[in-house]
């Protein structure tokens, strides 16, 4: 919906990182366009701004970022440089349902920004998610478009006398179950994002000795982001170290797994896109990032186990 409502057309160009989900790649590819993959910041892990503007032409229309694990950080150079250059920007806010930059909620920056209450995400609903759209201009087409292509809801607002096919559009309303299931997690959500804080607070102070060590990375988040605990990941020395941590936790029962595979180097990736610049640290970050168990059932417990398992597995000491 964020692309159509954006306008994009075949030869239409839109920025975004290589290390993400393939659904924005896929978006804008089914309406003609073209993403153009750019590097990332090796800090925030979210698009690096000065490669964004250096990967802009004339024919880019607009910018998808991503909140990395609801890290905010750099969405206001992107803010500036979209007005700068008359850029549309679409916040990927899937991993940031209450997460915030220097106060302001994420997905409040951009004209519009997209949600996920994926199964696997902080605020769920099994499948599906939200748009949250921060231009008032944008509002009526998106009615349209979200109930296949008609005015049906002008029509239950009693502002027409019937409803009619105004514009392309799809069937991207949630059901009445789905949506019963969801208000519920809403409703806890302040609950949800403090709960996850703290197991993501335990991970980060229980792993600094081995940060310390020199045996991994820890996340290094700016002040100004409030993020949400989506994500607790650790960064290792190479690939094969990564392969070693994920079979020594599995062999005690723990799952540790790594996260997106660069689209820029996928086989759609190479047909459908192009790539601005150099992608080392896209390609590092993926060959070397390695995501903790993180969901709301974890006891503390549960995360002192995986950081013990963690120190036996890089054959150091746990004070976990």
């Amino acid at each position: 919906m964020a692309v159509l409502l954006a306008g994009i057309g075949p030869g239409d160009e839109v920025i975004m990182p290589s290390f993400t989900f393939v659904s924005a790649a896929t978006a804008v590819v089914l309406r003609g366009g073209v993403p153009v993959f750019v590097d990332i910041n090796p800090v925030s892990l979210n698009l690096d701004p000065a490669a964004v503007e250096g990967a802009i032409t004339d024919a880019t229309k607009a910018i998808i970022t991503v909140h990395y694990a609801s890290v905010g950080t750099g969405i206001d150079r992107l803010v500036t440089l979209c007005q700068r250059h008359g850029l549309i920007l679409i916040e990927d806010a899937a991993h940031a349902v209450g997460a915030t930059f220097e106060g302001q909620p994420l997905g409040s920056f951009g004209q519009m920004a997209t949600l996920s209450f994926h199964e696997t995400k902080n605020v769920i609903s099994g499948e599906g998610g939200a748009l949250l759209i921060n231009d008032p201009e944008l509002i009526a087409r998106a009615e349209v478009i979200s109930d296949k292509g008609t005015d049906r809801a002008r029509f239950e607002r009693g502002e027409t006398q019937k409803y009619v096919w105004q514009d392309v559009g799809s069937s991207f309303r949630a059901s009445e179950l789905t949506s019963a299931f969801l208000l519920a997690q809403l409703e806890e959500q302040d609950a949800i994002v403090a709960r996850r804080r703290e197991l993501w607070a335990r991970y980060h102070i229980a792993l600094e000795s081995h940060e310390i060590r020199g045996g991994l990375l820890r996340p290094n988040i700016s002040q100004s982001c409030g993020t949400n605990g989506h994500i607790y990941y650790v960064l290792l020395s190479d690939e094969d170290k990564r392969r070693t941590l994920i079979d020594g936790l599995k062999a005690q029962g723990i799952h540790a797994v790594f996260h997106y595979v660069p689209l820029h180097d996928s086989p759609a990736g190479r047909r459908y896109s192009r790539t601005a610049g150099s992608m080392a640290h896209t390609v590092s970050i993926a060959s070397r990032i390695l995501r903790l168990p993180m969901h709301l059932g974890l006891t503390n417990v549960a995360v002192d186990r995986v950081v013990t398992a963690l120190g036996e597995t890089l054959g150091k000491p746990s004070d976990g």
